[in-house]
Parts: C-alpha cells; structure tokens; sequence
C-alpha cells in the first residue's frame, strides 16, 4: 500500500468516528470532526502570491498552493473551499475558526509554533539568492567587491558585505531594486528565491538567472489549530506532505509552474523516496 493511499483510508478511518460524542469532544480532532461532517475543507490560501496562489483571468484561484489544497481535500473524501487570506491575517482566521488549514506561504518559526500547530514537514522552502544576467554571477564568491542590489530593510542584507564583500545598494522597494539591476547599476538582484524564480517564470527577465542556491533556507508550512498538530489531522497532514516529497509531486510541480529547480526540494525528495530497488533483483 503506498503512503498516500494509506493516508486516504485512515482519513476515511477517521471520518466514521466524526459523529462519536468521544470523539467530538476531543479538542484534538474538533477542527477534522467538523470537516468531515460539513463535507467541505476550508484552506487560507493568498491571493496575490504567483504561481503558489493568484486569481486567475476568471478570478478564481489557481497555483502550487491551490492544487495542493484541492489534494488535502481530496484526500479527506470532502469538497475544497479555497478562503483568501494575507500575510497579516492568516494565524487570526484559523484561531477565528473561520479557515481550518493554511497552506499559504508561511515560514516554519519558532514564534508561530507558539501560535498554531505547524506540520512538518515543510512543503516548500526559500531563502536569499541572486539575479543576474546570464553568465554574470557563476557562485557566490563572484559577489566580492561588486555592487549588489537589495531590498531596504531585509533582515538578511548584512550577510552578503560581511560574509561576501559585496557592496551593498539598498533601494525602498522590489521594483526599483530590480530596475536597477536591469539597467546595470549592479550585477545581481539579493532577494528571496522564490520571489526570484517568479520573475523569470513570467517571462519578463530574458537573459537572466539565478545562478547560486539560496545561502539558507527557511520551509514553509502548512498550519492548523494548535491542539490538533499532534491529533489525527496534524497526523494525516504530515502524512500526506511526506507523501508529496516521496513520490516527487512537489517537484512535479514546481516543473509545471516553470519554476528553477531547487536543491531543497531535490534533497528532500531523495532523502524520503522509498529505496524499491530491491523489486529488480
């Protein structure tokens, strides 16, 4: 049996026992309880974060998040209902109870554990790299003594002077920042990779690249109610993420999306991938 279909049959386990007043009382599973008896899966997702989550053309929401939202859900046997959320509301919405999952680009740190049950392992992950134009920027250590551009204000600024010798020229927002780079008042753009790999999926940025992986990383996580991390939802969440980076559907999708491959997806992957060599002998 493989990991995801063992997940479906103990969610499925789960939802026979959702109308059980043992089981409804259980602040572990309230948020599962009520899912399963609704029918429905409410996940926060944002709406203006391409190509995880964005409105399309029709105005529904589309991206890497949505789709691994519609998976959760399917997963539980129930419909998806994708709610749109912020940085600055999601943790209020699931406390509110007016969402029960988030699955919206949010970092694993330790001030939101202290706030909502965050699932590991992360489904996604990014950090601080580099823009340039093609052939430009070969490795980190290229950055020495070279104007660089940034982000105002971005806590990890400081590690490209003091750890690279960059010289560092900091503007107030993205856009002025990379118009600089275009226009050759620096050699690379310092910001977060997922943002980076963004730009060049649209189409707009030819001729450059992101020539280095991220200094470090930071995953992303999926979050629900506190009490319930370690209950069945938390349980059968963490399941199905591990399942994701298993079978290679994360990196299915990061494919899909035209987004650069990334070494934190591959290490994941092929540090879980199941060794089935044995089946050829």
């Amino acid at each position: 049996m493989t990991i995801m279909k063992a997940l479906i049959a103990t969610a499925a386990f789960v939802s026979s026992f959702a109308t059980a007043p043992a089981f409804a009382q259980d602040n572990s599973a309230e948020t599962l309880t009520s899912v399963m008896e609704r029918g429905v899966l409410r996940v926060g997702v944002l709406g203006a974060f391409k190509p995880w989550s964005f409105r399309s053309e029709d105005g529904s929401l589309q991206g890497i998040e949505v789709d691994l939202a519609k998976r959760v859900a399917e997963s539980l046997g129930v419909e998806a209902e994708l709610v749109e959320i912020t940085s600055a509301n999601r943790i209020q919405f699931l406390e509110q109870k007016r969402i029960d999952l988030i699955i919206g680009g949010m970092y694993d740190t330790a001030s939101r554990r202290e706030a909502v049950g965050i699932i590991e392992p992360g489904y996604w992950a990014s950090g601080p790299s580099l823009m340039a134009r093609n052939g430009a920027i070969a490795s980190w250590e290229d950055v020495a003594g070279k104007p660089i551009c940034a982000k105002q204000g971005v806590i990890y600024n400081q590690l490209i002077e003091t750890d690279f010798g960059a010289r560092l020229m900091a503007f107030g927002g993205n856009t002025e920042g990379k118009e600089a780079l275009r226009s050759g008042k620096c050699v690379a753009w310092f910001y977060d990779d997922s943002s980076i790999a963004a730009d060049l999926a649209t189409g707009d940025w030819e001729g450059f690249e992101m020539p280095v992986d991220a200094l470090f990383v930071n995953p992303w996580a999926a979050a629900v109610p506190l009490a319930e991390k370690d209950g069945a939802f938390g349980k059968i969440l963490s399941g199905l993420i591990y399942g994701w980076h298993e079978d290679g559907s994360l990196i299915a999708l990061q494919k899909e999306y035209d987004l650069q491959p990334t070494a934190w997806l591959a290490d994941m992957h092929e540090s879980l991938e199941y060794d089935r060599s044995y089946l050829d002998e």
